[in-house]
């Protein structure tokens, strides 16, 4: 499977932007889809993006018009910019690659604190 490192999170006021990074071990081209979660200590784990091979993207209603996912095949890493940040969207984002055959593999996670 393959490897996924986040980085990017960090400490922002409400209303402010953040660009998260996906660093993966290997081709991510070949991938099925990658995407991002978050979690919440306590609450379940919520999907807040997805980018098929197809470059197609998927999004909550909670986060539409303020998330964008991206992906760069050349460097074999997928963003997520999010903007308009509020205090709900305190989480851990966690990376995530689908591949078929083998399933999903996870990134360690990132910590996204919205906080004035």
């Amino acid at each position: 499977q393959v490897q996924l490192v986040e980085s990017g999170g960090g400490l922002v006021q409400p209303g402010g932007s953040l660009r998260l990074s996906c660093a993966a071990s290997a081709s991510i081209s070949s991938l099925y889809s990658m995407g991002w979660s978050r979690q919440v200590p306590g609450k379940a784990l919520e999907s807040v993006a997805t980018i098929d091979s197809d470059s197609s993207t998927h999004y909550p209603d909670s986060v539409k018009g303020r998330f964008t996912i991206s992906r760069d095949n050349a460097v074999n890493t997928v963003y997520l910019q999010m903007n308009s940040l509020k205090p709900e969207d305190t989480a851990i984002y966690y990376c995530r690659a689908f591949e078929i055959n083998k399933g999903y593999s996870w990134g360690q996670g990132t910590l996204v604190t919205v906080s004035s």
